[in-house]
């Protein structure tokens, strides 16, 4: 584990109503750290994230800033500080991006810090702020991967939940992605565990990271002992 963790999972299960999905998962994620969680198809890797942000039934431990969350509902979750970007990004097309930016603020009351937290989120994404007025639907793929990103941000979240942010967008805008999570992470101080099936992408931007494998943790360490490891490399993460 993490020393200061401020996430701690702890013989995590979850299902799916008769299905399970994860089988006792154990991890953590440390203040101001970056963790990747790595694996194939089914491997448990959004369900953990899910667990996590508690839109999936589970059982064990979950603490976050040493509190149970647990048996927590998902707007009690996010209202401690943790913000859940989902795989599919989940963009509201029909609304501005302003609109979806405001959306995301939805459990703060501090309106006048809302307002400045929104020019400092689009100042990390200056595209958005130049279309503010647009409709998310007319947006390409990669930037409403973006916003929904930014609207997450604008939780003010000391944990960032990002689940598959590469998912079918070009190799330029995903390297813009993972460089403003790198820099969030590096000058804000912002927690980020990632879900993501590029291995090397995933292991260049964390610090530690997990392997697992129908439910299960099957591989932990430093990223950068795993990115050298050749077994690991070839038995889990497919390059």
């Amino acid at each position: 584990m993490a020393e200061k963790a401020l996430l701690e999972l702890e013989d995590v299960t979850a299902r799916y109503g008769s299905v399970a999905a994860l089988h006792g998962v154990s991890l953590s994620v440390g203040e101001g750290e970056a963790v990747a969680v790595l694996g194939a198809n089914g491997a448990g890797k959004t369900t953990t994230l899910r667990a996590v942000s508690g839109t999936v039934r589970r059982g064990g431990s979950i603490a976050f800033a040493g509190t149970s969350i647990a048996r927590r509902s998902p707007e009690a979750i996010a209202r401690l500080g943790i913000a859940h970007v989902p795989e599919g990004r989940g963009t509201l097309t029909e609304l501005t991006i302003h609109e979806n930016l405001r959306l995301g603020a939805y459990v703060r009351g501090d309106r006048k810090a809302v307002r400045e937290d929104e020019e400092r989120v689009l100042g990390y994404f200056p595209r958005l702020g130049e279309r503010r007025g647009q409709r998310a639907g007319t947006l390409s793929g990669g930037e409403q991967q973006m916003l929904a990103l930014a609207r997450a941000l604008m939780l003010r979240p000391r944990l960032l939940l990002l689940d598959e942010p590469s998912l079918g967008l070009a190799p330029l805008v995903v390297a813009e992605i993972f460089r403003i999570v790198s820099e969030l992470n590096a000058k804000e101080g912002l927690s980020v565990l990632v879900v993501e099936q590029n291995a090397v992408l995933a292991l260049e931007a964390s610090s530690r990271a997990y392997v697992l494998e129908v439910g299960k943790v099957v591989v932990e360490g430093e990223s950068s002992s795993l990115r050298r490891d050749e077994s690991v490399r070839r038995s889990y993460l497919g390059y």
